[in-house]
């Protein structure tokens, strides 16, 4: 398990927490991590939130143009997550790689004041979403790998909370630094680059960098087999990751244990995909999102539609953000009770929600609220709870790899949203261009419904 401090015994996890006023199942780790990710989402949300405004309105960027863009961004993050994953997996060392990432997206945030072209432009950002995509799959393995299965909900929505208190804080600094300075977006650079700084300085210092032993409590039995035992998609039931039968270590060894594995190849990672659970989890994280419209052209359409002035722009992320810190430990815990594909189900229904608000609702002082609390509800839905229900799917050793297929699969579907819809707004305009997008969710979500339907414990 991955602890921050080296101290007491598996068993005595729930009296520790409780004595520190922590609630169980929730490991220090988890809480380090999620510092760090508040820290680093201060200065990455700094920057998002002044992108979209400063591409279309003052570079005069088409939708198209941005819509390209925008995909670019995060298509490149879902390539790179493969990467992470396997090589985190393969080297056994996730803090390494999630470091590298960290660093790397720190390094772009001064870059960003030396651009003059749309090429260089895309270029930083490629970068800088390189760096995310290194790191998030081997930082969600480690907070995976420190929670029992019963609990991932709730650490992830932990972790979410904190992150998001960062995206939170993140557009509010933004819009204070362009009230006060004259040249606004070469300060919210610099401000950024700092930030960033200090959040791989965190990670570095506080993060422990090797695995002590092996999560037992609530974890899938299946996790603690010997080395060397292959995958088999026909096993059963909740431990249906391995070949039935197949030897188990012995509990004395498993803190040797991850030493004398030998490294994962990737065939192993590939072989994943063939444990029906993962693939239907895979499938329909990317089918949903092919209909999930980037929060930059959400945020850019409810400005249209509400009349918001340019000035008050970089403060609607904020919006959503508060929403999702409120409700991401809550909406977590809710998910590990009445199961996670119900909630990440109903979590692209209130978006569905907000796409109907926008289209439909007359333009009331009401409307940005609404839109944007339906915004942060459907990430508080589905952003932790989709990596938590990989816990008992994927096996220890290749939590990362698993993290990274599923969260690739969801993330080129976005990049393929993103283009569609930039096009659209461009030919037919935003309105049509948003109906189109809300009917194939509507769709999209019908058919996740039945592939997803609880089954032999499937939650």
């Amino acid at each position: 398990m991955y602890l921050t401090d080296r101290s007491a015994p598996a068993g005595a996890d729930s009296d520790q927490g409780r004595r520190r006023g922590l609630r169980p199942g929730v490991a220090p780790v988890v809480l380090v991590l999620g510092t760090v990710s508040l820290i680093t989402d201060i200065s990455s949300e700094m920057v998002t939130a002044v992108l979209p405004l400063y591409l279309v309105s003052t570079l005069g960027f088409s939708p198209l143009a941005f819509g390209t863009l925008d995909g670019v961004y995060n298509g490149v993050s879902a390539l790179v997550q493969l990467t992470g994953g396997h090589l985190a997996d393969r080297m056994r060392n996730h803090k390494l790689l999630a470091g590298l990432g960290y660093g790397l997206s720190a390094l772009c945030k001064p870059l960003l004041l030396l651009v003059s072209s749309i090429g260089t432009l895309g270029t930083v950002l490629a970068l800088d979403r390189t760096g995310k995509g290194l790191r998030t799959a081997p930082r969600d393995a480690m907070i995976s790998l420190s929670t029992p299965s019963g609990k991932q909900g709730r650490a992830f929505g932990v972790h979410r909370a904190m992150d998001t208190t960062g995206a939170m804080l993140g557009p509010l600094a933004a819009f204070l630094i362009l009230s006060a300075a004259a040249d606004g977006y070469d300060a919210v650079f610099g401000v950024s680059t700092c930030v960033a700084v200090l959040g791989v300085v965190v990670l570095v210092l506080f993060v422990p960098g090797r695995r002590q032993g092996t999560p037992t409590t609530g974890s899938n039995a299946a996790d603690r087999l010997a080395p060397g035992v292959r995958l088999d998609a026909r096993a059963d039931g909740p431990a249906d990751v391995y070949v039935p039968g197949a030897r188990q270590a012995p509990e004395a060894d498993e803190a040797g244990a991850a030493d004398a594995k030998p490294r994962v190849r990737v065939r192993e990672a590939l072989e994943l995909l063939r444990l029906p659970r993962l693939r239907a989890l895979a499938g329909c994280a990317a089918l949903l999102g092919l209909t999930t419209v980037s929060d930059a052209f959400v945020y850019l359409l409810l400005q249209r539609r509400a009349g918001i002035g340019e000035q008050w722009f970089t403060l609607l992320p904020l919006g959503t953000a508060v929403v999702f810190l409120l409700l991401a430990v809550p909406v977590g815990a809710l998910a590990d009770r009445v199961g996670r594909h119900t909630v990440f189900l109903a979590g692209h229904g209130t978006l569905l929600t907000a796409y109907a608000l926008l289209l439909w609702a007359p333009s009331t002082p009401a409307l940005p609220f609404l839109v944007l609390a339906l915004h942060g509800v459907f990430y508080a839905a589905t952003d932790g709870v989709l990596p938590a229900a990989l816990a008992d799917i994927v096996p220890e050793q290749l939590r990362a790899s698993g993290l990274a297929i599923v969260g690739t699969s969801q993330a080129l579907a976005r990049f393929c949203c993103s283009l569609a819809f930039g096009a659209a707004w461009t030919v037919w305009g935003d309105g049509p261009a948003l109906a189109a997008s809300a009917l194939g969710l509507l769709c999209c979500a019908a058919v996740a419904s039945r592939v997803l339907r609880p089954t032999n414990g499937n939650r």
